[in-house]
């Protein structure tokens, strides 16, 4: 066989042993058929599992990447990339699904940097929030003069407006004193949203997240929290004014670490607004009521930011190459974001794990707590910080610490029970009981 056959020979099987990578759309079922590829491709770091359905009953499915798929393991963060919130924003979806492909691929490959990632990080990702509207809208296609067609979900919603408003009480309490962080769910919080809303609530419930982002389409933009402006109405529309968190440096350095390990969004001038650094506060571009990205924050643990990434709601197929190229080593620096502040175990006398231990920063006005198995996880900028870890019926611990700008600092806590305290009693006159001292007595509850 010629040298030349030799070599074409050699490249044919090379490109029958690696699948090459397409830029294409995925509709509902390319979506499921690409996530079980990537798992069959890579059966022992990922899992394909449902979260819910759509209206129409789709699936809302997730590929985890982790070197022990289905299982947290303590001191091991957990994080999310959520796409296709709005049907018609689509580069999100086929951004998230390319980077299944190449988180697989690279681990495989034996890059450093990836299997380092996936074996101290448990990756979720949900390609498609929305997939009824996507359907609706890729029905229009990219030339479509319809903008909006399948930005809401099978029942007219727009899902980005449909959690539970939790900034109003947060806002209250700030004033007049309250929990400022987890604040409740109303009573009737399930018959108020969409069944995809539902499902993401009940599984940003059932994972003690740390970091997320979620992926638009419209303007080129890393846009943090607070969404919904503190300010009052002005004839119906709630007044746009930079509104920050308790964590709001720390939010303008995630939405930093994106925006420039993107490849133009830094440069701040796109699609025909500017944003310096090419980040934005959510209610100081435009207020927001009932988004995603505050209800992480309020509700739960995870800090989350919202990634406008295309001036293009729905790019055509040929710009889907330089997207992903532009997207790429951003996607992962993110990624990479969850390992820094402190993280460690709280634990009872017995080194028992301690569940829902608040964990409090001071001078931050933010708690979070600790999960199911006693770890927590608090994203923090390098400083020294006075940190102190409570939980009912035990003494609070508070330590003083050091963050660098490297990995977290272990920091855990062992708390002592509290000495109860004594039944208060009082005396009575001696009435036939020989001045014994009787505990005060329960008085009997009314029916």
């Amino acid at each position: 066989m010629s040298g030349l056959l030799l070599v074409s020979f050699h490249l044919l099987l090379l490109f029958k042993l690696v699948a090459p990578v397409t830029f294409r759309h995925h509709r509902y079922d390319d979506l499921v058929r690409t996530l079980y590829k990537v798992h069959n491709e890579c059966p022992y770091i990922t899992r394909v599992y449902s979260i819910g359905r759509s209206v129409k009953g789709r699936h809302l499915y997730v590929l985890e990447f982790s070197d022990y798929p289905g299982i947290h393991e303590p001191l091991e963060p957990e994080v999310k990339y959520v796409g296709n919130m709005h049907g018609n924003e689509v580069l999100g979806r086929e951004l998230l699904l390319q980077l299944a492909e190449f988180l697989c691929e690279e681990f495989r490959n034996g890059n450093q940097r990836i299997v380092r990632l996936v074996e101290g990080t448990r990756v979720h990702i949900l390609p498609s929030m929305n997939p009824d509207g996507y359907e609706v809208a890729v029905a229009q296609g990219a030339d479509s003069s319809g903008y909006l067609v399948g930005r809401n979900n099978a029942n007219g919603v727009d899902l980005n407006r449909n959690f539970p408003d939790l900034n109003t009480y947060i806002y209250y309490n700030e004033k007049h004193g309250g929990p400022n962080h987890h604040l409740p769910l109303p009573d009737n919080w399930k018959s108020q949203v969409e069944p995809e809303t539902q499902a993401v609530i009940h599984w940003i419930r059932s994972f003690n997240f740390v970091l997320s982002a979620n992926l638009h389409g419209g303007a080129v933009v890393a846009n943090y929290p607070y969404d919904k402006s503190l300010e009052h109405r002005v004839r119906g529309f709630r007044r746009t004014a930079n509104t920050p968190t308790p964590d709001d440096k720390l939010f303008q350095k995630l939405a930093k670490i994106y925006s420039y390990a993107h490849g133009w969004m830094h440069q701040g001038w796109n699609c025909g607004d500017y944003f310096p650094d090419g980040i934005t506060n959510g209610a100081s571009w435009y207020s927001l009521s009932k988004g995603m990205q505050d209800f992480n924050y309020l509700h739960t643990n995870c800090f989350e930011i919202t990634l406008e990434l295309s001036c293009n709601k729905f790019p055509r197929q040929e710009e889907l190459q330089r997207e992903w190229l532009g997207n790429r080593e951003a996607l992962i620096q993110f990624l990479e974001q969850v390992h820094q502040g402190i993280k460690g175990m709280v634990l009872d006398e017995n080194h028992n794990n301690l569940a829902e231990a608040v964990i409090s920063v001071s001078g931050i006005n933010h708690d979070i707590t600790s999960g199911d198995h006693g770890d927590y996880f608090r994203l923090l900028l390098p400083g020294t910080y006075t940190v102190t870890a409570t939980a009912p019926g035990f003494e609070p611990e508070t330590v003083t610490v050091t963050v660098g700008p490297g990995e977290p600092k272990l920091v855990n806590f062992h708390l002592k029970r509290s000495i109860p305290q004594a039944t208060p009693t009082r005396r009575v006159p001696n009435s036939g009981h020989e001045g014994r001292v009787l505990p005060k007595k329960v008085q009997p509850r009314v029916s």
